[in-house]
C-alpha cells in the first residue's frame, strides 16, 4: 500500500513508516487504553508488547475478548515465510503470540509458507525453501510453545488438508479484488495472484475441525494485513467468522531502517549468529548518538532514531522505568553510545546462547509440534 513516504506490503517495506498514517491506510483500528484494560482484567498485567504499542492496531478484537469473556474459547493463528534463517524481527511476533497462547490457554496454528516463498523469491528452489522452513520451525519450538497446543506445517506437506479449503477461498475472490489489493499486475505470476487463499485456509481450518465456528486471532507484523483482509472478505460467505487480528510494528534494522531483512544480513541480528558475529553487528550499528564523545555530552543524542535503544525498547529492556532512563540519559548526554552497545550486546548475548541451547534441544522434539497429511 503505498503513500508519499513509505510503502507496505506483504513482499516489500520501502521508507519511514508512518504507523498513524498506515492505520488509516489500512482501515485498521488502534489498540487503545480500554482494550489494555481489558488484557489487564483478563490477564493480570499488560505485557511490554502492549503497553509500548508495539503491537499498536487491531480488527475485532474487542469481540475476540468479548468471547473469550463468555466462555468461547479462541484459536491463534500466525506464521512466517520461510526465504531463510530466523532474526529477532521474526522473533518478536511470536514472543507475543505465545504470551497469548500461555494466558488464554489457546491452541495455535502456525503456518509455514513455503510455497509462497518459492514462488516469490529467485533463485530459491523448494529444496531450499524447505529446509529453511524446518529451521524456522525449530526457533518457534525453541520460544516454549506448548506442544499439546501447537501445530506447526508447511503448506506443501499440508496440503490435502488446506487446498481444499483453500479453493472455497479462492472461488470467492476474483482477479480484480486481488489486483487491487495487492496491486498484480500482468508479469505476476499465477501462483502468486492464487496464493492468498492458502494463507486463509488455516482461519477457518479449527471452524471446520470443530464442526462449529471458532473464532480465530491472528498476531502478525502490519504488513501481513492486506492477506487477511481478502481472508475476512470471504468468510460470511463460507459461513465462517471473521479472524481478528493485532498487528506489530516492525523491528527496527540494524542499519537504521524500519525493518529487518533477512536478504540484508547486516541489518538483523539472526537465532543462527554466534556471539562474536552479534557483537560486531552491535558495534557497527547506526545509532543516535553525536560524532564526538564531547559533542554527545554537550548536545545529547537523539533515542528516537538509535536503533542500539529501539532494540532495548522493543525487546530487551522489560523495566519500564530503566527504558525511560536510557531515554533521558541519551538526550541529556549522560550517556554514551558505547555503553549503550556494550549493555545490549551483553543481553543479546545472553538470548542467543540460551535460545541456541534450546533450538538444539528443538530438534529432538521436531516432531512433537509437526503435522503432515501427505
Amino acid at each position: 500500500m503505498p503513500s508519499e513516504e513509505f510503502i507496505v506490503t506483504p513482499w516489500e517495506v520501502e521508507g519511514h513508516v508512518d504507523y498513524g498514517k498506515l492505520i488509516t491506510l489500512f482501515g485498521t483500528q488502534p489498540i487503545d487504553d480500554h482494550i489494555l484494560g481489558r488484557f489487564k482484567k483478563l490477564t493480570g498485567s499488560i505485557p511490554l508488547m502492549l503497553r509500548r504499542k508495539i503491537f499498536f492496531s487491531q480488527r475485532d478484537l474487542n469481540w475476540i475478548l468479548d468471547c473469550y469473556e463468555a466462555g468461547q474459547r479462541f484459536v491463534l493463528y500466525t506464521g512466517r515465510g520461510p526465504s531463510g534463517h530466523t532474526h529477532l524481527g521474526h522473533l518478536m511476533p511470536w514472543v507475543f503470540t505465545k504470551y497469548l497462547q500461555d494466558s488464554f490457554g489457546a491452541d495455535l496454528y502456525f503456518q509455514l509458507t513455503d510455497d509462497e516463498k518459492f514462488l516469490q523469491k529467485d533463485p530459491l528452489s523448494m529444496h531450499m525453501v524447505r529446509g529453511f522452513s524446518y529451521d524456522n520451525a525449530l526457533d518457534v519450538i525453541a520460544l516454549g510453545f506448548d506442544p499439546q497446543k501447537t501445530r506447526i506445517f508447511l503448506d506443501t506437506e499440508y496440503v490435502h488438508t488446506l487446498y481444499p479449503i483453500a479453493l472455497e477461498v479462492s472461488k470467492r475472490v476474483t482477479f480484480s479484488a486481488a489486483r487491487a489489493v495487492f496491486g498484480f499486475d500482468v508479469s505476476t505470476n499465477v501462483g502468486m495472484i492464487s496464493f492468498t487463499s492458502m494463507q486463509s485456509a488455516p482461519a477457518f481450518l479449527p471452524s471446520i475441525e470443530a464442526g462449529r465456528n471458532v473464532p480465530v486471532l491472528i498476531p502478525c507484523a502490519i504488513d501481513q494485513d492486506p492477506h487477511f483482509r481478502v481472508t475476512r472478505d470471504v468468510a460470511p460467505k463460507m459461513g465462517y467468522y471473521k479472524p481478528a487480528l493485532i498487528h506489530s510494528r516492525f523491528f527496527p534494522s540494524l542499519l537504521g531502517q524500519d525493518k529487518m531483512s533477512a536478504s540484508l544480513p547486516e541489518t538483523s541480528i539472526f537465532t543462527t549468529d554466534d556471539p562474536d558475529e552479534a557483537r560486531r553487528k552491535i558495534a557497527n550499528a547506526f545509532t543516535g548518538g553525536r560524532a564526538t564523545v564531547r559533542e554527545q555530552r554537550e548536545l545529547g543524542g537523539t533515542p528516537d532514531v538509535c536503533t542500539i535503544y529501539q532494540y532495548a525498547f522493543y525487546l530487551f529492556e522489560e523495566d519500564d522505568r530503566r527504558a525511560f532512563e536510557l531515554r533521558e540519559e541519551c538526550l541529556t548526554g549522560a550517556r554514551a553510545c558505547g555503553t549503550c552497545k556494550k549493555e545490549l550486546a551483553d543481553k543479546v548475548v545472553a538470548f542467543l546462547e540460551d535460545h541456541q541451547r534450546k533450538r538444539e534441544q528443538a530438534k529432538d522434539r521436531l516432531e512433537d509440534f509437526m503435522v503432515r497429511d501427505c
